[in-house]
């Protein structure tokens, strides 16, 4: 069976976004690939987050990844932390990494032609880690979104460089992305990706949202002016959001939403988008607050952190072995 490999950094409360791109076809992946996914807390302070906050959305991140459907029988589930071998190979992957590369790396660039001040080495690295939290477990895939394909691209790079130099050593991997849902857009500025770091709070539905919120939000989606329901991503982004978002979650095509509710106004339209997120939402809530009542996540963790060091360790002695790290007494 191929193996596939995903975490999510929670830096904040998961999103709509997170669930559509990520989680939900972690779900149905469960069943035809050996899943590892991993809860990426060393990824997220490479920025400053309230220590109470942190632990608080660590907590919820598992909780929603089990109340998404993921069944740790199924999937090996753990925190980034738990298995020591992610620091150690990201290091050597730094080694391994060239600066043009990291300089060119999205997030950085971004943050660094804004003129940004106090950015960490560890934002600036941070590509290397990620790459070693592929590496470890011989991924053969990685579900990602489009803008995170960059970092699987880097991690190719990376693999094959080692390789070349060392002998065969890394699985390459591939990148998969959702052809519907890949990357939901803010519900508030369609130009941008849903994000946990929204500032007006209006852009954003939170998984762990009051559904009249969620509700709202979706109501006061920016559409256009137009006042015609096509598909028309380029002159109609918010509208064209909006119909994505009820497809992934419907299972409907795209075109058989845009057939019923044509001529009919937008307000009806958002009424079903809304209709759809919230019966979702609805249900991953309910069994979140089923899973933290039963305190059932620490055992979840300490096993899956069990059964990901076995593979991650092996392949981390192969790696320092191979590059004379080891001494043999």
């Amino acid at each position: 069976m191929k193996r596939m490999l995903s975490g999510i950094k929670p830096t904040g409360q998961l999103t709509l976004g997170n669930y559509i791109g990520a989680l939900r076809n972690f779900v149905s992946y469960q069943d035809d690939y050996e899943m590892i996914v991993f809860i990426a807390n060393l990824h997220c302070i490479t920025e400053y987050q309230d220590p109470a906050d942190l632990r608080k959305n660590l907590t919820d991140a598992v909780a929603l990844y089990l109340a998404c459907g993921l069944d740790p029988n199924k999937s090996t589930i753990f925190l980034q932390t738990d298995v020591h071998a992610h620091a150690e190979l990201g290091y050597i992957m730094a080694c391994n990494t060239y600066l043009g590369e990291l300089n060119r790396m999205t997030q950085f660039k971004d943050k660094s032609a804004k003129g940004e001040k106090n950015m960490t080495a560890g934002l600036y690295t941070y590509p290397c880690l990620m790459a070693a939290d592929i590496l470890l477990y011989d991924a053969n895939y990685v579900p990602v979104g489009e803008d995170q394909k960059q970092h699987v691209e880097l991690t190719r790079d990376i693999a094959q460089r080692f390789n070349n130099k060392y002998g065969e050593t890394f699985v390459i991997p591939e990148p998969l992305i959702a052809k519907v849902g890949a990357r939901i857009m803010s519900l508030s500025d369609p130009s941008k990706k849903m994000s946990k770091s929204d500032e007006t709070n209006k852009g954003c539905i939170y998984l762990l949202d009051d559904l009249k919120t969620a509700r709202k939000k979706i109501m006061s989606a920016v559409t256009d002016s137009i006042g015609v329901i096509q598909l028309d991503k380029a002159n109609q982004p918010g509208l064209y959001n909006l119909i994505e978002i009820a497809s992934a979650l419907s299972g409907r095509t795209m075109e058989d939403i845009v057939n019923e509710y044509s001529g009919q106004g937008y307000g009806k339209l958002k009424t079903y988008v809304a209709d759809v997120v919230c019966s979702e939402m609805e249900k991953i809530q309910n069994r979140y607050n089923e899973i933290i009542a039963s305190r059932q996540i620490e055992k979840i963790l300490i096993d899956g952190a069990e059964k990901a060091s076995k593979i991650a360790d092996k392949t981390l002695q192969d790696v320092k072995k191979k590059i004379g790290l080891e001494i043999k007494y």
